[in-house]
C-alpha cells in the first residue's frame, strides 16, 4: 500500500453516477417540501400515514411503467402507447378471466395478457426499426389501435369478477396489503426499479443504451446493432406496461373502457422530471421513479382540495357546513400538460447550458461560464430532411402525369371508396340527406387537414388540433352562456384561444428547441384540459340562432336572409346539401390551395421540409416558416372548433377527440409526407374524404340477403384509422421514398 493511500481519510462512498446523482437528491427535497404544502393545505388528509401510502400506492403502476419508459427516452425515442398497452392488458386477462366472457383460469388469463402486451412491444420495435416509421407516429397509432381494441373487446362496459378474483388469493394479492401495513404494489415497484437501475446503470444492455442514444451513428461504428437495442428498449417498456396492467386488474379485481387513458402523459413527465433528456443519453431508472410518485403527488395535492366551511340559507336560517375547495374539472390534466412542458426545458436550459450558473454570472457582473462539453449528454445527429425525387412526373401525356401525381392515388381512392358506398346502399348513398351528412363530417375533418398540410410539409407535427378544436368550442360556448356574449365576440375570443394556442406551440417549437410532437403533446392535454374547466365539465347548448347557422344549410341561411328559393329546382336543392361550414372550408381551402402551391411562402414552406439546412443557407427564415405554420393549423382548429359548437348547437368536452389522427391520416394519405417536402392542399382534402367516406361506410347499415342488417360498432372505428394511418405512413416511406416498386420494374441486365 502507498504513503499516499495510506494517508488519505476514510470516507463514506457516494452512490455510484450511473445509479443516483445530485438531481435524485434536489427531487427527495422538492417532495418533502411539497408533502408539507400537502399537510398545511389539508392536514385532515396529508397528516396521517394514509396519504403517503396511498401515494406510494398509486405512484406504483406509473412508476413501473416510468422504468421501461427510462429505457425508451434514453434511446432518443418516445413510446406513446404505454398507456393503451396498460388498457389492452388488463382488458384482455379480464375477457379471459371473467365468468361473463371466457372464463380461463389465472394462468391462462395472465398468459394471454402477457402476450397481448409484449406483442404491442414487438410491434412499435418492428416498425421504428424495420418500417424506419417515425417513434412518435408508430406508437401514436399503436396508441389509438390500443384505445380502440379496448373499446372494442369491452363494448364500452365495465368487466368485473371480484367474487372469482377471491379464489386465487395469490395473484390477487398483488393489489392487497401484506402483513407489514403496506401495498404490495409497493413491493413490485422497488423490486422493478432497483432491477432497472442495475440493468440500465451497470450492464452491458445499459451502456448499449446510452451509446444509440448518445449518437447512434458512433454506436454503430463501435459494433453495437442499435436497430435490435431500440427493439429491446420497446420489448422492455412493454413488458413494464404489461406488468402495470396486471397490477391494476390485481387491485381492481375487474376494468372500465377507460383503463390507462391518460396514463402516457404522466409516464413521460415522470422519466423528464426525473432527469432524462428528451434528446437522448441521458437518464437513470432513480430519477424516472421518483419523478413518478412526485407527479402523482402533485396530482394529490391538487385534487385533494381545501376543506372550507360555507354557509347555506335553510328556510332563512343560516347554517354552516363542511365543504372542500377543489380545482374544477380540466384543471389537473391541465397542469399535468403544462408540467410536461416544463419539465422537457429543464434539461436543455438548466442541465445542458448552465442556466443557474450563467443567471448568476450576470447578476455579479462576472463573466459567463463557458458552454459545458457536450460529451456526457445526447449529441443529436445532423438531420437532413431529403427525399428521392419522383422522376415519373416528366413522363409524356395527360393521363401519366396525374398518376405521377402524389395525391392522385388519393382522388382515385375517395372515388373508388364513394362507389363502394353505392353499390352498398343505392337507395341511401346518393341521397340529399347522406350527402349533406357527408359534407358536414368532411368539413371538420378538411379543415384541420389545410392546416396540418403546412405543419406536415415543414416536416413538423401538430398533435394538439383535436384539443384545440375542442378549447375554441368551450371558449365560443362559455362567452354565449356564461359571459352573454354575442355570436360575433364569442367567434372572435374562440379564434383569439386558437391564436395563443398556436403561438405557445410555435414559441416552444422553434425558440425553446423542443420537438414538435412534444411541445404539441404537451398542448394535447393542456388544452383539452382548460375546455373541461371553462365548463366545469358540462355540456353547454342554447346558443343563439344567428350563431347556430354556421353549421346550417346555406338554405337556412338564405331564409335568415329573407331569400326564398323555389322548390324544385336547382338552387334549392343545392342550397339544402350545401351547407355554411362546407362554403367556408372551400373557401379557406382555396386560399390555402394557392399560398402553399403558388406563392413564394409555400415554396419556403417546401424547402424547409426538404432540407432545414439548406434552407436556412439559401437565406429562408426557417423559424419563421415553422412557426406560422403551427399558429396557421391552430387557427384552422379553432375554426373547426366554432363550427362544430354552431352544427351540434351544444359543446361536449368530448369535442375533438381523436381529431387529431384523422387530420394527420388526411394528409398522408393526400401524398404529404411525415418527413416534410411535401404535401397539397388538394391531396390533403382528397384524403380527408377517404377518411370521412370509411367512416361513413363503416358506419352504414348494411341490408343482408336474408332480410336482415349489419352494422360495424363504433368501438372499432379507432383501429380501423389507426390501420390506414399506418399503412399511409409505411407507404410514403417504402414506395414513394424508397421506390421499391422500381427494384422490380428493373428491365433484365439492368446492372443499376
Amino acid at each position: 500500500m502507498s504513503l499516499a493511500a495510506a494517508s488519505t481519510p476514510t470516507r463514506l462512498a457516494s452512490p455510484p453516477a450511473e445509479l443516483a446523482g445530485r438531481w435524485e437528491l434536489g427531487l427527495l427535497v422538492f417532495m418533502g417540501l411539497l408533502y408539507l404544502a400537502g399537510v398545511w393545505i389539508n392536514p385532515a388528509f396529508f397528516g396521517s400515514t394514509d396519504a403517503l401510502a396511498a401515494t406510494l400506492r398509486d405512484a406504483a403502476r406509473f412508476g413501473v411503467m416510468a422504468v421501461g419508459m427510462t429505457f425508451v427516452i434514453v434511446n432518443r425515442e418516445l413510446d406513446l402507447s404505454v398507456g393503451s398497452t396498460v388498457g389492452l392488458v388488463a382488458t384482455v386477462f379480464s375477457i379471459a378471466y371473467a365468468p361473463s366472457h371466457f372464463d380461463l383460469g389465472i394462468g391462462w388469463a395472465v398468459g394471454a395478457a402477457v402476450v397481448a402486451g409484449l406483442a404491442v412491444g414487438l410491434v412499435n420495435g418492428f416498425l421504428v426499426t424495420t418500417l424506419k416509421v417515425p417513434a412518435f407516429i408508430a406508437t401514436l397509432t399503436m396508441l389509438f389501435i390500443g384505445r380502440g381494441l379496448v373499446l372494442g373487446l369491452t363494448g364500452g362496459k365495465t368487466i368485473a369478477y371480484e367474487q372469482k378474483g377471491g379464489g386465487d388469493p395469490g395473484f390477487f394479492a398483488l393489489g392487497g396489503t401484506n402483513a407489514w401495513g403496506f401495498d404490495n404494489q409497493i413491493v413490485v415497484f422497488v423490486l422493478v426499479a432497483l432491477v432497472g437501475m442495475v440493468l440500465l446503470g451497470k450492464t452491458r444492455i445499459g451502456y448499449e443504451t446510452y451509446a444509440v442514444g448518445g449518437n447512434e451513428q458512433a454506436a454503430r461504428y463501435a459494433g453495437i446493432a442499435s436497430n435490435a437495442v431500440r427493439r429491446r428498449a420497446y420489448l422492455l417498456s412493454a413488458f413494464c406496461a404489461t406488468l402495470a396492467g396486471l397490477m391494476n386488474v390485481a387491485q381492481d379485481k375487474g376494468i372500465t373502457s377507460q383503463n390507462g387513458q391518460g396514463a402516457e402523459l404522466i409516464v413521460i413527465a415522470a422519466v423528464i422530471v426525473g432527469g432524462a433528456a428528451i434528446a437522448g443519453g441521458r437518464g437513470r431508472v432513480l430519477g424516472a421513479c421518483l419523478g413518478a410518485v412526485l407527479v402523482v403527488l402533485i396530482d394529490k395535492v391538487l385534487r385533494e382540495g381545501v376543506p372550507t366551511t360555507r354557509t347555506i340559507d335553510v328556510g332563512g336560517v343560516p347554517m354552516e357546513v363542511q365543504a372542500v375547495a377543489q380545482l374544477p374539472p380540466g384543471a389537473v390534466p391541465a397542469f399535468l400538460g403544462l408540467l410536461l412542458l416544463i419539465a422537457v426545458l429543464i434539461e436543455p436550459w438548466l442541465m445542458r447550458n448552465g442556466g443557474p450558473q450563467r443567471l448568476w454570472a450576470r447578476l455579479t457582473g462576472r463573466p459567463a461560464p463557458p458552454p459545458p462539453a457536450a460529451g456526457d449528454v445526447a449529441i443529436a445527429s445532423v438531420q437532413t430532411r431529403g427525399h428521392a425525387v419522383d422522376t415519373h412526373a416528366a413522363a409524356k401525356g395527360a393521363l401519366a402525369r396525374f398518376l405521377a401525381r402524389r395525391d392522385a392515388a388519393a382522388i382515385l381512392l375517395a372515388a373508388a371508396v364513394w362507389v363502394a358506398g353505392l353499390a352498398l346502399r343505392p337507395d341511401y348513398w346518393a341521397s340529399l340527406d347522406n350527402t349533406f351528412a357527408l359534407a358536414l363530417a368532411f368539413s371538420e375533418i378538411a379543415i384541420l387537414a389545410v392546416g396540418l398540410a403546412f405543419v406536415i410539409g415543414n416536416g413538423d407535427i401538430d398533435l394538439s388540433v383535436g384539443s384545440v378544436l375542442a378549447l375554441s368550442a368551450s371558449v365560443a360556448a362559455f362567452s354565449m352562456k356564461e359571459l352573454e356574449l354575442g355570436p360575433g365576440a364569442a367567434v372572435g375570443l374562440a379564434m383569439l384561444a386558437g391564436l395563443l394556442a398556436g403561438m405557445v406551440n410555435g414559441w416552444l417549437t422553434v425558440r425553446a428547441g423542443l420537438p414538435s410532437f412534444v411541445a404539441t403533446l404537451g398542448m394535447f392535454y393542456m388544452a383539452r384540459g382548460l375546455a373541461a374547466w371553462f365548463t366545469a365539465g358540462r355540456q353547454l347548448s342554447g346558443f343563439p340562432e344567428s350563431f347556430n347557422l354556421l353549421g346550417r344549410p346555406l338554405s337556412d341561411l338564405l331564409a335568415a336572409a329573407g331569400v326564398t328559393l323555389e322548390r324544385g329546382t336547382f338552387l334549392f336543392d343545392f342550397s339544402r346539401a350545401i351547407s355554411v361550414q362546407t362554403i367556408f372550408v372551400v373557401a379557406v381551402a382555396i386560399v390555402a390551395g394557392v399560398v402553399l402551391g403558388r406563392t413564394h411562402w409555400g415554396q419556403m414552406v417546401y424547402a424547409v421540409g426538404g432540407n432545414e439546412r439548406a434552407a436556412r443557407y439559401a437565406g429562408i427564415d426557417t423559424r419563421a416558416v415553422r412557426f406560422w405554420s403551427l399558429v396557421f393549423s391552430a387557427l384552422c382548429a379553432a375554426a373547426a372548433g366554432v363550427i362544430y359548437a354552431a352544427y351540434l348547437r351544444s359543446f361536449n368536452p368530448a369535442a375533438g377527440l381523436l381529431r387529431e389522427l384523422d387530420g394527420i391520416a388526411a394528409v398522408i394519405i393526400g401524398g404529404g409526407s411525415i418527413f416534410g417536402g411535401y404535401g397539397t392542399i388538394v391531396g390533403a382534402l382528397a384524403g380527408a374524404l377517404v377518411i370521412t367516406l370509411i367512416r361513413a361506410i363503416l358506419s352504414l347499415q348494411i341490408l343482408l340477403p336474408g332480410g336482415g342488417s349489419f352494422v360495424m360498432p363504433q368501438h372499432w372505428m379507432n383501429v380501423f384509422i389507426g390501420l390506414i394511418l399506418i399503412s399511409a405512413v409505411v407507404a410514403d416511406i417504402w414506395i414513394r421514398q424508397e421506390h421499391i416498386l422500381s427494384r422490380f420494374r428493373k428491365p433484365s441486365g439492368d446492372p443499376s
